[in-house]
C-alpha cells in the first residue's frame, strides 16, 4: 500500500516555539499548566514502571493497591482520572520517591 501526500500551500502563520509546556503553549493558566505538567509526566513515569515491571495488571494493581481498571487507565495514559496527590501517591506504592524542585 503506498500513501501519497499532496503538498499544501505554504502557510502564512508563523511558528511560535514551545515554552517546553504543551497546556501552557495551549493558552492554560501558569498554576494550572504547571499541575497539569506535572500530572502528565509522573502518569509517563508509572506506565514506563507499569511497562518494564513484567508483571500483570492484576499484580500491579495489587502492588499499587488500586484495582486492575485503574492500573488499565494509568497504561491507557488517562491522567484526567488521576489527581496530583494520587499519582504522588502512587508513585510511593511502587517504591519510588517524587521531588519537587522550585525553581524562581
Amino acid at each position: 500500500m503506498t500513501v501519497h501526500f499532496a503538498r499544501s500551500k505554504q502557510m502564512s502563520e508563523s511558528i511560535t516555539e514551545s515554552t517546553g509546556n504543551v497546556f501552557a503553549d495551549l493558552g492554560s493558566d501558569e498554576a494550572e499548566s504547571a499541575i497539569l505538567n506535572m500530572r502528565a509526566k509522573l502518569i509517563n513515569d508509572l506506565r514506563d514502571y507499569i511497562e518494564s515491571s513484567n508483571l500483570t495488571q492484576t499484580e500491579v494493581a495489587e502492588t499499587l493497591s488500586i484495582t486492575q481498571s485503574r492500573v488499565s487507565d494509568l497504561v491507557r495514559g488517562k491522567w484526567q482520572k488521576f489527581s496530583l496527590e494520587m499519582l504522588i501517591t502512587l508513585e510511593a506504592r511502587a517504591g519510588r520517591t517524587v521531588l519537587l524542585e522550585l525553581a524562581a
